[in-house]
């Protein structure tokens, strides 16, 4: 209840954060209650409230618990509020993605050990819901790049290209390899200053050159690095870009 309170005092009203206290530090910090609390609130239903006992019997009890999942439920959007802040203030990145996936997968968990409460079921009910759940946003995971998200997201709202996000943070880009090929690519054909399109285009020679070497390789060829590959060199050509550092083609 304190830390919900908190919340709504500074992070819901949009006021000033304490004097000290960064962007940076304070998402941290929503993050570890979180994982404690939903914890409690799993181990709450399952030892407290087990089917036929006394205590499941009792309404207090279970009016307890439900509005101890309800302030969990708060402070899920909470600590998600306080990530997608975080983000603006410092882009995106494959870390910060899975952890807003994590937080949703938090709050389904909530809302099944509600339904656990309401409906009686038992403890391995919410076990397999929970890890049936867990399975299947892993599973539909696997169907998108997270490198690919973030780079996008930040070259839409780079500061130098005109959004109201973040500074471009080109090593990150760079480290995310093939990934960040075509965001770096739409940045490359927008307008932008002489000297920070030739530092795009030099991450993005490079990035294209180690992905054009690694297909041409049997072992780390991949069908969704030709798709892209295949879509950047169609970009090259049309846009009339050079296609390996140093190149003379303009």
């Amino acid at each position: 209840a304190l830390q919900n309170g908190l919340d709504l005092a500074y992070l819901w009203s949009n006021a000033a954060l304490p004097e000290g206290m960064t962007l940076a530090e304070y998402a941290h910090r929503g993050a570890y209650p979180l994982i404690v609390t939903a914890l409690l609130a799993g181990l709450f239903v399952i030892v407290a409230l087990r089917p036929g006992s006394a205590t499941a019997a009792s309404r207090p009890v279970r009016l307890l618990v439900t509005l101890w999942i309800g302030q969990n439920l708060l402070l899920v959007a909470s600590t998600m509020l306080r990530t997608v802040d975080y983000i603006e203030a410092y882009s995106l990145t494959q870390l910060r993605i899975a952890a807003l996936i994590w937080m949703g997968l938090v709050a389904v968990g909530l809302a099944l050990i509600c339904y656990r409460l309401l409906r009686n079921r038992s403890a391995g009910w919410l076990i397999n819901a929970n890890l049936l759940a867990a399975a299947l946003v892993l599973g539909a995971c696997t169907f998108f790049d997270l490198g690919r998200i973030a780079a996008g997201w930040n070259v839409r709202h780079a500061r130098e290209a005109g959004g109201a996000g973040a500074a471009l943070d080109l090593c990150y880009l760079h480290n995310l390899g093939p990934s960040a090929l075509l965001p770096l690519l739409e940045l490359e054909t927008r307008p932008l200053a002489p000297e920070l399109r030739q530092r795009v285009r030099w991450v993005r020679t490079q990035v294209m050159e180690n992905l054009v070497l690694a297909q041409a390789d049997w072992h780390g060829w991949t069908a969704t690095n030709a798709r892209r590959l295949a879509r950047a060199e169609a970009i090259v050509a049309a846009n009339r870009l050079p296609i390996y550092r140093g190149s003379p083609r303009q």
